[in-house]
């Protein structure tokens, strides 16, 4: 289930982006997802075209 994504220009970015999220807590991830998509609505459609 994809419940959150972000684009980015540069791989180098998103790169940096994975790492910091990735080293961040449950919560604060939580708290990241909650803000773009409360719902938690699956966005793979949206996003991938279906």
């Amino acid at each position: 289930m994809l419940v959150y994504y972000q684009s980015f220009q540069r791989i180098e970015d998103a790169i940096g982006e994975e790492k910091r999220l990735k080293g961040g807590s449950r919560k604060q991830k939580d708290d990241i997802i909650n803000n773009m998509n409360p719902e938690w609505i699956d966005l793979w459609e949206q996003v991938c075209g279906g």
